[in-house]
């Protein structure tokens, strides 16, 4: 008798972006440039995909990865420790020929104080890691991918502009983040997105308006002026804003003592995207994401 494969269940969400290294240094000291610092520096998983695709493993979803990743060692170790943590690694592009990302950040007492982003081999494997999207191993132009995708704005801008007008989007539930201040301008091409929400903080909605703004919800409103279906908008322990056609909630996140930055947008969206997903109110949703988010900051969960 002849056995037959066992496929596994399609994943709950995909996860499409920036799947990396990071590599932080957190110092409790007072940081001016040029400083140097006595602190503590790791190395973990990190991308705003991958960042979003932790919390969503947290709280009991299967997502699967959308990027590009290098054939070398720090490649494997990366995948195969997004595998133990329950990902999908199966829909990874794996270049011989690019290597493994990296992001390094400093961190002090009041924050993020600097970072750089080498996304480089993402960018160049460009819509390569969309393969599984039009090949029929995840959709295709005729049956396109309905569920939920957290896409970042570590893909190029004109990756980011076909997939606003692509046939494989059409249907699904997008989820959109901007990466960083600095790449933040890349989702213009998104705005008019029938089906996308978008997780911004004030400085990345001040850049895609192109002006100055009061705070999160006159950054919300701002936005849908642009196009914009729905739009969350976080301005630190100031507030955050949810805002589409249908009205704005607004509340102020509890007060925390900051232990770390890097990747507390991605957790706040994450597991807002699990709130609804349960189909919790819309008001009751943007408040347990921003408590998963303070508990992350104040490292109260694992990163």
């Amino acid at each position: 008798m002849v056995e037959r494969a066992v496929c596994p269940p399609p994943p709950d969400i995909l996860c499409i972006g920036a799947v990396l290294w990071d590599v932080i240094g957190r110092t409790t000291a007072p940081l001016a440039p040029g400083a140097d610092m006595p602190g503590r520096i790791i190395r973990l998983p990190g991308g705003v995909a991958m960042n979003i695709a932790m919390t969503l493993v947290r709280f009991g979803l299967t997502p699967a990865l959308l990027t590009a990743i290098g054939r070398d060692a720090e490649g494997d170790t990366l995948l195969a420790e997004a595998a133990r943590m329950g990902m999908r690694t199966d829909f990874v592009h794996r270049s011989d020929h690019l290597p493994t990302d990296r992001y390094m950040a400093i961190e002090g007492p009041e924050g993020l104080f600097a970072a750089i982003a080498d996304a480089h081999s993402l960018e160049a494997a460009g819509d390569r890691i969309l393969a599984p999207l039009a090949d029929g191993r995840l959709g295709s132009d005729a049956a396109p991918w309905s569920g939920p995708v957290a896409l970042d704005g570590n893909l190029t801008p004109d990756l980011l502009a076909r997939i606003a007008g692509s046939p494989l989007f059409a249907q699904a539930d997008l989820r959109v983040a901007p990466a960083s201040p600095g790449k933040a301008e890349r989702l213009l091409a998104l705005l008019g997105h029938p089906k996308a929400t978008f997780y911004v903080n004030l400085e990345e909605a001040c850049l895609l308006c192109r002006r100055r703004l009061s705070d999160a919800a006159d950054a919300t409103a701002a936005l849908l002026a642009l196009g914009a279906r729905r739009v969350i908008v976080t301005d630190g322990g100031r507030g955050l804003a949810d805002a589409d056609g249908n009205g704005l909630v607004q509340i102020r996140p509890r007060a925390v003592t900051v232990q770390r930055v890097t990747g507390a947008g991605d957790t706040l969206m994450a597991a807002h995207l699990v709130a609804e997903r349960r189909g919790i109110p819309r008001d009751e949703a943007l408040a347990f994401a921003a408590e998963a988010a303070a508990r992350y900051v104040a490292g109260e969960t694992e990163i």
